[in-house]
């Protein structure tokens, strides 16, 4: 009988994680359609290229290096190990609750789960240098970020390894339950260095602080990227609950779909009234991430907030999304997609928000987890960047940007009938 339900168990939290794993690959297919929405029609191809391709680096490189590195262990060449069941058998005879805090799932399951974050952190950099980035300068990052760089902040958080031998963030008090920092603010931080080296977008800013607006090509394709997005949180989120087959565990991750839910859902509507105080009007891209905003505010912490806690952290982050990118406007930080502000900006503030709910959890411990990842991923990317700039240039020329770098990169249009100018 106990046999029986340990295999029970173990086959419904492999088979739970392997479905939120694929929530989390549905992602990039939001991001795909998100980022196409919002450049312009010139330039759709090139995008679309690039989120197929990154994700399928990501999956090479994580197998080939990156897992090893975050969690340890060489799988490339001698595969994942799955649990040893006969000892874990004798661990869980005898026990009501069945094995709770246990790991009970496939190595497999466990290592697709963890490789689609690595693609997601990733597709945050596509969006925030699209337009003017060269495309093979582009996989040549990707290929660093999804190999090393990622894979190392990963090993100090949820790998749970010394910083460079000094210190453990888990021992001062940091915690970041689905990635608000790990995953998010590191894609942004690693966009942001990247976006500071190449530039803004040829007349994106004018004389005298002006900025001028330029328009998504294809607003309900943003709009349906978006929901896929949101769609897909729910696997990110209730994923990292890492189990299902206990009833502690299954009210965890019931919780957790309905925090995200309505964080989601409260960053839309303050982002939406906020764009309307400020602007006159309903912006409908502000509508959006403010949407994206509440779900990285609430990923830092899903699990111990209330339904309501939850709505209010995620429509902060739907305020501060909107005057975010206002700001990084001022500044002249060109991000067409407003990832840097989605994911930087409110992911600090969703790690921020964690002792809120969770007593455990100290600002101490939180505020130097960010700065260590956004030291390091910063910091390590400036210098790939930089590297690729000196070696092989990192944007296209100005005839290739006016022209659009679907036919520069691709030689080919994503809207052939129409008129891309």
């Amino acid at each position: 009988m106990e046999n029986n339900i340990f295999q029970l168990q173990y086959a419904m939290d492999t088979f739970y994680f392997l479905v939120c794993g694929a929530l989390v690959m549905w992602m990039a297919a939001g991001f795909a359609m998100l980022e196409a929405g919002l450049v312009r029609s010139k330039n759709t191809t090139e995008i679309l290229t690039k989120n197929v391709a990154l994700f399928s680096i990501s999956c090479i490189m994580y197998l080939v290096c990156g897992y090893s590195i975050m969690y340890g262990g060489d799988i490339f060449l001698s595969g994942i190990q799955d649990v040893d069941v006969t000892a874990t058998l004798g661990e869980f005879a005898g026990r009501e609750d069945g094995f709770e805090g246990g790991s009970i799932y496939s190595g497999a399951s466990d290592f697709f789960f963890q490789v689609v974050f690595v693609a997601t952190a990733m597709s945050i950099v596509s969006g925030a240098v699209a337009e003017r980035m060269k495309l093979w300068a582009f996989l040549a990052f990707a290929v660093a970020m999804t190999a090393v760089i990622y894979p190392l902040e990963g090993s100090w958080t949820w790998g749970g390894n010394a910083v460079f031998g000094m210190y453990n963030l888990g021992d001062l008090g940091f915690s970041d339950f689905a990635g608000s920092g790990i995953v998010h603010m590191a894609g942004a931080s690693a966009a942001l260095a990247g976006v500071l080296l190449l530039g803004a977008r040829k007349g994106k800013y004018g004389a005298n602080g002006q900025v001028n607006a330029i328009p998504g090509a294809n607003l309900p394709l943003a709009t349906l990227g978006t929901f896929i997005l949101w769609m897909g949180w729910f696997g990110f989120n209730g994923g990292s609950v890492l189990k299902l087959g206990d009833i502690n565990s299954a009210n965890a991750v019931a919780m957790v779909f309905l925090n995200t839910n309505a964080a989601a859902a409260g960053g839309a509507v303050a982002a939406l009234i906020t764009a309307r105080l400020l602007f006159g009007k309903a912006d409908l891209t502000m509508l959006l991430n403010g949407a994206l905003a509440g779900l990285v505010a609430i990923t830092a912490e899903p699990s111990t907030p209330s339904a309501l806690q939850a709505t209010l952290f995620g429509a902060i982050g739907g305020v501060l999304v909107v005057f975010s990118i206002i700001t990084l406007d001022k500044l002249r930080i060109d991000d067409p997609v407003g990832a840097i502000s989605v994911h930087g900006v409110v992911g600090l503030l969703g790690l921020l928000l964690v002792p809120v709910t969770n007593s455990d959890v100290s600002f101490t411990g939180q505020l130097i987890g960010a700065a260590t990842i956004f030291v390091w991923v910063f910091g390590a990317s400036l210098v790939v960047w930089s590297i690729l700039k000196a070696v092989m240039g990192i944007r296209v020329s100005e005839e290739e940007e006016y022209e659009g770098v679907d036919l520069a990169e691709c030689g080919m249009e994503a809207y052939p009938e129409f008129s891309n100018k």
